[in-house]
């Protein structure tokens, strides 16, 4: 299996580098989606900066007035609220080609609070910069409104798996969501490295820490899959997907185990 190391297939940069949205490999799964070289040249106008962020480190924080949002170029995020007990609550994990920040769309704060799971690099973007030319450009506002989209589907996929599925179900779900994501950026759905940690993936899931570690271990017992330390390597992806009633293609892999 190739490695999960997630990046955009462009050359490093230091921290503060100006980037170019047509040079890089995740266009097609950003806003530049689509766009042809003269919209690209437009939507680099606006695309200020490469920002590293190292593992731990935050984003942005709830409730800061910095109208930016950030595509994820290389690593991984994870967003969080503060519960009403003032615990957190683990809302959503980005991988590179992915826009954080929409919550903070419009002029309003954010409700949410973004952190690196891994040492990372951005695209900041600012948000009333790339309003203005959307408004110029039908092209890159409908990119610019599929991104929004996808993500406000996969919120409310996300209250149905924890508001309607069983443990194993949300499990399996998640599982099989981060497969296809992976292969969307050119690597294995099947196997895997998480960059999450179990107490994030059980506080993301709505369960113990103890409940997740039993089910990690039944899965691995049915041959479902097998999981060492942050290892993934899924055994049996038809029966993942009927545990959360997910066809297979609709994970969009056309063969189970397809690398």
């Amino acid at each position: 299996a190739r490695q999960s190391v997630l990046v955009c297939g462009c050359r490093p940069a230091p921290a503060a580098r100006k980037i170019q949205c047509r040079s890089c490999g995740l266009a097609v799964l950003c806003i530049p989606q689509a766009l042809n070289p003269r919209q690209l040249e437009n939507l680099d106008s606006i695309a200020r900066t490469k920002r590293r962020v190292d593992k731990n480190e935050v984003l942005y924080h709830a409730g800061s007035d910095a109208a930016n949002i950030f595509a994820v170029r290389s690593g991984s995020f994870k967003t969080s609220v503060i519960n009403p007990r003032g615990g957190e609550q683990i809302t959503g994990f980005y991988l590179p080609g992915e826009i954080v920040g929409l919550d903070g769309l419009g002029g309003i704060c954010p409700d949410s609070t973004a952190t690196a799971l891994e040492t990372s690099t951005v695209c900041e973007i600012s948000a009333p910069e790339l309003d203005r030319l959307c408004a110029a450009n039908p092209a890159l506002r409908n990119s610019y409104m599929r991104v929004i989209g996808r993500e406000i589907a996969r919120e409310q996929q996300m209250m149905l798996v924890l508001g309607q599925l069983s443990a194993e179900a949300r499990l399996a779900n998640l599982l099989t969501g981060l497969g296809a994501r992976f292969k969307e950026r050119g690597f294995s759905a099947t196997e895997f490295n998480l960059s999450m940690s179990r107490h994030d993936i059980a506080n993301y899931l709505g369960l113990a820490v103890e409940t997740l570690s039993r089910l990690l271990q039944k899965f691995r017992r049915q041959g479902y899959c097998d999981i060492t330390s942050r290892h993934v390597k899924i055994l049996d992806w038809a029966a993942l997907c009927g545990l959360c009633g997910t066809d297979c293609r609709k994970k969009d892999l056309r063969v189970v185990g397809v690398r």
